[in-house]
């Protein structure tokens, strides 16, 4: 096995699961790799300020706000309970689309991809420690937005936990796969502009944080078909009435499968 010595060579290889020079020993478990890779992934995230800005501090300061203003008056239950679930979305696009496609697009521009892609690690090891950070940075961000929603006075119906939370995971593999697709596709520059536009857009305009009633007409007649508007019902489905919205669901299923079926077959690592 080739030495590996001193900086960021050693870093990339301690990523990737291989050991210091000892002649003779085999890389780590798969498992091992990918645990790493994915533990690396998400101290990287949340040392980034911008990327806490724009998962953290932004959902919170938008939660605050619908809980002042009259724009969910009238939707059948309070202002709390009707923008904490749409919250919840907002903070799965944040870190699954805009964060990881961000983060994977400058990997791939500096190189980190096409050599980490190369190590016992493999493609594989990577996306997959990719969804590991993504999973790991939204159940912190779930847990800071459920302590100040309740604080806010947020009553979410109890049988909705469990679909809840499933559905965001769900959501979060489809953003994943879409953040993906860009980075792997386009320049890293023009990554971070679709997405950051995308985010403004989608969270705005495509039904993740506000209601697809209170949005033009225009918007109401696509965002049901949009990952953000499917994601935004099912949680408020799901936290205010404890209810499954299938529909929904199988938006959020061919989203994921359609973007990570392309993102297979055009994704770039150099």
């Amino acid at each position: 096995m080739t030495r590996v010595t001193g900086g960021a060579p050693l870093e990339s290889a301690r990523r990737a699961g291989v050991p210091p020079a000892v002649h003779g020993s085999a890389p780590a478990s798969l498992l091992r790799r990918i645990l790493l890779q994915g533990q690396y992934e998400t101290v990287t995230m949340l040392r980034n300020g911008e990327q806490l800005i724009l998962a953290i501090v932004l959902p919170l300061l938008a939660m605050v706000g619908l809980t002042v203003t009259p724009l969910l008056d009238g939707l059948g239950s309070s202002r709390i309970n009707v923008a904490v679930p749409g919250i919840l979305a907002l903070c799965a696009m944040s870190t699954a689309f805009t964060g990881q496609g961000i983060s994977t697009g400058f990997d791939r521009r500096y190189g980190v991809l096409r050599f980490l892609s190369t190590t016992p690690l493999g493609r594989t090891g990577l996306i997959a420690g990719k969804v590991l950070a993504v999973l790991a940075v939204l159940f912190l961000q779930v847990l800071i937005v459920t302590a100040v929603a309740l604080l806010l006075g947020w009553q979410p119906n109890p049988a909705g936990w469990l679909p809840g939370l499933a559905i965001l995971v769900l959501g979060a593999a489809a953003f994943t796969a879409l953040g993906l697709l860009v980075a792997g596709t386009v320049r890293p520059e023009a990554t971070l502009a679709i997405t950051n536009l995308l985010w403004i857009l989608l969270g705005a305009l495509g039904g993740i944080v506000i209601p697809a009633e209170r949005l033009p007409a225009l918007a109401q007649a696509v965002v049901h078909f949009l990952p953000s508007g499917a994601l935004g019902q099912a949680l408020r489905d799901a936290f205010l009435y404890g209810s499954v919205n299938g529909a929904a669901v199988l938006v959020l299923l061919l989203w994921t499968a359609i973007a990570g079926g392309a993102a297979t077959r055009w994704f770039k690592w150099n």
